[in-house]
Parts: C-alpha cells; structure tokens; sequence
C-alpha cells in the first residue's frame, strides 16, 4: 500500500484502460476496501456529480433503497454494473457501523451529461436559486437545450443565444451570492447543504459552458477536441471541489477511464477524426502536484 500512497497524497487516481469488463470494477472495490483501512474517507467515480448525491445519501444515512439510487444515482448506464451494486451496497453495509465522522463518502464528478445529449442547466441553477432564498427567473426551454442536435449540430445549439448568455451571467451572481454568504447560509442550514447548492450551481453552469463550445463552428476533429476538453476541466473542478468539502476527513480515491486520470496529454482517433486534449487529471496534477497520485489498472 505505501507504494500507492504517499503521505502528501489525498486524491489517488486509478485508470481503467477499457471500460470492458467487471474485473477492474471489482479489483477497484477490494482496493478501495484496503484504502478505508488506512485512512481513506471517500470515493469518486466517472459519473454525474449532482445525480451521485442520491448515492452519497443512501451509503451516509440509508435515505431510499438500493434499487433506486442504482437508477436514479448514476449516469451513462453505470447504475447497472454489478460491480457498482456491490461497492454501494457495501458502502452502506460499512457506513451502518460506525459513527458519521468514520463514515465513507459517496461522489460522481463527471459533468451532468449523457454521450448523445446534455440537458438543461435550469434545474441545476434553480436548486441553488432556491437555496439562496431569491426571486430569479431561469426559465428557458428545455427541450431545445436536451435534444441530441443541440450537442451535435452547431447550428442547432442553444449555447450562443441571447437565452444562454442571460443563464450565464444570472448563474454567475449566484455564484457569487452563495460565496458572499456562506457564512450565514451555514449557519442558518449547513455545510453539507451549501456544498450541495454549490454542486448543483456548478453544474448548471458547467452545462452553460458546454453547450457554449457546443455552439461554436469549427472542425469536427476541433469540436470534439474542445468538447473533451471542456468536460475535463468540469472533472477538475470537481475532484478539487470535492477535496475541498472532504478536508480533514481523509483522502479520497478516485476510479474512471485512464484518459480522464492519466498524466499525459489525451488522444483518441476514429477514422478521420484526431482529438487531444488535457484530461482531468493532467489538469489537477499541474495543480495540486504531489496531493495528486496516478496508477493504471
């Protein structure tokens, strides 16, 4: 284990080359198993950030059934891998014993998005809204904003609009109305509380961003490079958001494609198609240095 963990470590990053099979999956949770003996206090995998608080409920405090934060705690389908099912409810099973601050965490950090659609940012941006206790209106369509020609078709996309620019800058007073309050709005709810507003508002405006870059006519091959690179920096951001609501409680374990987590610069071709970008981890690696610790499957 020392080999793996060095003690300015907090975020170790485990690569999965294929995404084929279940034997990384379960490998994956016998490690993670290992780690919480030795002071780890969280995991986060390749799923979305916001749709993940459902899991994090069930494995803290037993809110729902394992059935349904399966469905409804994951995204891209990952909720039906077994190995999944097994780390929950194992989670759960280990959570049931011990006292919350000995509690394992729960955590998605992919932006809040399929592969052939991204939704609407509105509820995203209304959580926090409603959170913050103001009367802004976010309404915007938002089957303009989910349908699959919105992401694949520039000229489809909602992100360049005057309705988009209007949802960028009302979420951005959000954002910092949340900052400029925390702290009455902790004391008044809690800490847990405005980390949750704070992922749902960066969701939202995550997903603004990237319907931006969706919008933009370039290149197919320079499209999807941005688009790569875009949800990698909304990985980044939420690795070092989610350390930043895990610190003092120990490091956090992180579990997703090697393209995402590597050190290296990310590449994937497809015919005529060559994309590179900087993936999450090369990103939070420049960042954090040494907190951050890459091993591949």
């Amino acid at each position: 284990m020392s080999e793996l963990v060095t003690p300015s470590c907090d975020l170790l990053a485990y690569g999965d080359p294929t995404h084929a099979g279940p034997v990384i999956g379960l490998a994956r949770n016998e490690l993670f198993a290992q780690l919480a003996e030795h002071g780890f206090r969280s995991i986060a995998l390749e799923t979305d950030r916001v749709a993940a608080l459902t899991v994090n409920d069930f494995v803290q405090e037993g809110s729902g059934t394992l059935d349904t934060v399966m469905r409804a705690g994951f995204s891209h389908g990952f909720g039906d891998l077994d190995h999944n099912r097994q780390l929950v409810a194992w989670l759960r099973e280990y959570n049931a014993r011990r006292p919350p601050e000995e509690r394992l965490s729960f955590h998605g950090f992919d932006a809040a998005m399929e592969t052939m659609s991204v939704p609407s940012p509105r509820r995203y941006l209304e959580h926090a809204r409603d959170y913050l206790g103001l009367d802004v209106d976010l309404a915007c369509d938002d089957e303009t904003w989910s349908r699959t020609e919105a992401v694949l078709d520039a000229t489809k996309s909602p992100g360049a609009t005057p309705e988009a620019d209007r949802l960028r800058v009302l979420g951005d007073d959000l954002l910092v109305a949340l900052h400029a309050r925390a702290p009455e709005l902790i004391a008044a709810t809690s800490r847990a509380d405005w980390f949750r507003a704070k992922t749902h508002l960066t969701a939202g405006l995550g997903l603004l961003r990237y319907h931006k870059q969706s919008a933009e006519r370039v290149d197919e091959s320079t499209r999807v490079s941005r688009l790569s690179g875009v949800r990698d920096v909304l990985m980044a951001e939420n690795l070092l958001d989610i350390r930043l609501a895990e610190s003092g409680r120990g490091a956090t374990f992180v579990h997703a494609a090697t393209a995402h987590l590597h050190l290296a610069r990310s590449r994937w071709q497809a015919g005529d198609l060559e994309c590179v970008w900087y993936g999450a981890g090369s990103i939070v690696s420049a960042l954090a240095g040494e907190r951050y610790r890459f091993t591949d499957a």
